[in-house]
């Protein structure tokens, strides 16, 4: 925040949430557009029930995996050809990513790559996307109240973010009884995702007290509610904490900032097929670690700490938690959910000078609490291996 003490906050148009809230979707979108083009995941009769109740004609397409600079060129291709003045995703994230970029593409013409940041052309987003409504099916990215989405590049060998407050969703419709199906793997990804995404914006040198809130709280929430969904996954009160926690996590990441970890999970996300969540998983505590005594080292009064501090209480549940409690506590957890390490994961030794070099000029790293050295990331890196 600055030392004056302002800040911006934007989210949602429309904030929808609690369970079986989904019904109410023709009522909430009636009007808004004449034909929608709707992302969903592989297996789009899984929401057959939503897909039927919608009050205008639908053109669906699936998206298979995560999405990709391609992958967004040909929806909008196919949103334009259906005319589509409407754009709904009802899935996980890349699902949410992929629609939030074909609405940005249907507002503003051209193609991803003109509009992607670091391998991109990086132009300015000028126009309003077409209207967008954000249903998530997982817990994880908060992509439903986010300004930006993640495309991959194959051809890059990278992923990179479009940005803009123009690519708000004007509807967040967040029902947790859409993550009932989630298997636990997944369910471990998305929500050690949202966990990540909490505690970074807490940490950021962008964080205002409005983003302190919500980070805070949805820490709570996931400690609630994360080893619970993931050991049953029909805990309608744990999956209701989850999708809360990713919520307030998206709020949190759109206004502040994130950090080293995701800085670290877009340039392997786009060397490895492995799941996001289960990225950020292996690297948190160990960058965490990096960062907390990198803090001590240098900036030993840097508000950061105290935020940590704070995170720890958030997580254990005790007020007077030390930051190394705290990261136990992630620790424990990480392995309490089974996930592996970046090698398991897919990452080799050969690929580590490549990930190094490139955090370092990641976007998300610009907003890790403190400037991380060449060997402090290789440090970082090399502990999340295992």
């Amino acid at each position: 925040m600055t030392a004056a003490g302002a800040f911006d906050f934007g989210t949602a148009g429309r904030i929808v949430f609690g369970p079986g809230r989904a019904a109410e979707l023709p009522s909430l979108i009636d009007g808004w557009g004449t034909r929608a083009l709707v992302c969903t995941g592989a297996d789009p009769e899984r929401h057959r029930r939503l897909l039927d109740m919608l009050p205008v004609p639908v053109e669906v397409f699936p998206v298979v995996g995560e999405p990709t600079v391609e992958m967004a060129g040909i929806a909008t291709d196919a949103a334009r050809a259906a005319g589509a003045d409407l754009v709904i995703a009802i899935g996980g994230g890349s699902v949410l990513d992929l629609g939030k970029s074909v609405a940005m593409l249907l507002g503003n013409g051209g193609q991803p790559l003109d509009y992607l940041e670091v391998i991109g052309r990086g132009l300015s987003i000028t126009e309003p996307s077409a209207t967008f409504v954000a249903i998530p099916t997982t817990a994880g990215t908060g992509s439903e109240v986010t300004a930006n989405a993640v495309l991959a590049s194959p051809d890059h060998g990278r992923k990179a973010s479009v940005r803009s407050a123009f690519m708000i969703p004007r509807l967040a419709l967040v029902d947790p009884l859409l993550t009932l199906g989630c298997p636990p793997a997944v369910t471990a990804a998305s929500g050690l995702d949202a966990l990540t995404q909490c505690l970074e914006p807490l940490v950021s040198g962008s964080a205002n007290p409005v983003t302190d809130a919500l980070a805070t709280a949805g820490l709570r929430s996931t400690a609630a509610g994360l080893r619970r969904a993931y050991l049953d996954g029909s805990d309608v009160e744990a999956r209701t904490d989850m999708a809360l926690a990713a919520l307030l996590g998206g709020m949190s990441l759109a206004n502040a900032k994130l950090g080293a970890v995701h800085g670290f999970a877009g340039v392997i996300g786009g060397m490895v097929t492995s799941a996001h969540g289960a990225i950020c998983a292996a690297l948190l505590a160990p960058v965490t670690e990096i960062n907390v005594r990198a803090l001590r080292d240098r900036e030993p009064l840097h508000p950061a700490l105290d935020r940590y501090r704070q995170a720890a209480g958030a997580l254990t549940g005790r007020p007077d938690a030390t930051i190394e409690e705290g990261i136990e506590w992630i620790r424990e957890t990480v392995a309490a959910l089974e996930v592996p390490g970046l090698a398991e994961l897919g990452i080799g030794a050969g690929m580590v000078d490549d990930i190094v070099a490139k955090t370092g000029t990641a976007s998300s790293t610009k907003g890790n609490p403190i400037v991380l050295t060449e060997a402090e990331l290789r440090e970082a890196l090399d502990r999340s291996m295992n």
